[in-house]
């Protein structure tokens, strides 16, 4: 599926403007990780933007969440590969995070979540202004967008990142899409 129609999926299915923009956000850490490790560009984008794609139905259904989503993408024929990416990266179904594409959703969510944070609690609300060493120390603050799970963001690890780097690219890759992020 190119990028058109999965974008056009992930509209069908995801109504809500912020769940939208969190996808994209998501797709563009995939993309940067996927250059940085050398693996399929195409296939870390579409698992970064459909990732979410049963939020609309599924909600904090957490038992559900992920198990939806990737019954849809099978439906609509997408790569087993990403579809067992989206069904892992929900942690609650214990299911073993085996690929790098696997491991990069994982830490890649929160990530999204925690960089947009640190955005949005500046006065111009913008990325560009955000710096690597704010995301370093906001990080170690537990208060500080808490729902992004720091354990989740440490496991960029298991792809050989520190987490310096994870956030430098993720950083970096946001940045790249701040228009489209509003941010």
């Amino acid at each position: 599926m190119n990028r058109e129609d999965a974008y056009k999926l992930l509209k069908k299915h995801l109504k809500n403007d912020n769940l939208i923009k969190h996808s994209l956000a998501v797709e563009a850490i995939m993309i940067g990780l996927a250059e940085r490790l050398g693996e399929d560009v195409d296939k870390f984008a579409l698992a970064g933007l459909l990732h979410d794609i049963d939020y609309d139905t599924t909600g904090d259904d957490w038992e559900r969440h992920s198990l939806i989503g990737a019954q849809i993408l099978a439906e609509n024929g997408i790569d087993e590969e990403v579809v067992y990416a989206v069904k892992a990266h929900n942690g609650i179904h214990g299911l073993e995070l085996k690929s790098n594409l696997d491991k990069a959703l994982y830490a890649a969510d929160p990530t999204s979540g925690f960089i947009t944070a640190a955005a949005l609690v500046r006065p111009d609300k913008k990325l560009a202004e955000v710096q690597l060493k704010s995301l370093k120390k906001r990080y170690k603050e537990k208060a500080f967008a808490k729902g992004a799970s720091r354990e989740q963001m440490a496991s960029c690890t298991d792809l050989g990142l520190d987490l310096e780097e994870f956030l430098l690219i993720s950083l970096e890759s946001l940045k790249k899409r701040a228009d489209l992020l509003g941010l």
